[in-house]
């Protein structure tokens, strides 16, 4: 089990910037990887950013370049840094914890915090 503190929300103008944190309740290095989601209203859940345990990061095609995902090990700890904020970037942003053992995946996720990007 992993539960998962996601904070840093908030309402912010275009353009500006956010850093989202999310806590994990083990250590990140039992964590295959951990990553952000955001959902906005009437659409999917979609990716936003992961990073692997061995660093690898991903993001999506959308957020290249603006966003930037990094870890504190010590605090067990993921960021999510946004600049450069546009009004299509306003979801609810989930923080994700996957884990693999013995052939099988477990995703766990923090409650979301809410992001809104104002014109």
């Amino acid at each position: 089990q992993v539960q998962l503190v996601e904070s840093g929300g908030g309402l912010v103008q275009a353009g500006g910037s956010l850093r989202l944190s999310c806590a994990a309740s083990r250590s990140a290095f039992s964590i295959n990887a951990m990553g952000w989601y955001r959902q906005a209203p009437g659409k999917q859940r979609e990716l936003v950013a992961t990073m692997r345990s061995g660093g690898t990061t991903n993001y999506a095609d959308s957020v290249k370049g603006r966003f930037t995902i990094s870890r504190d090990n010590a605090k067990n700890t993921v960021y999510l840094q946004m600049n450069g904020l546009k009004p299509e970037d306003t979801a609810v942003y989930y923080c994700n914890a996957r884990i693999q053992a013995m052939g099988l995946q477990y995703d766990y996720w923090g409650r979301g915090t809410q992001v809104t990007v104002s014109s």
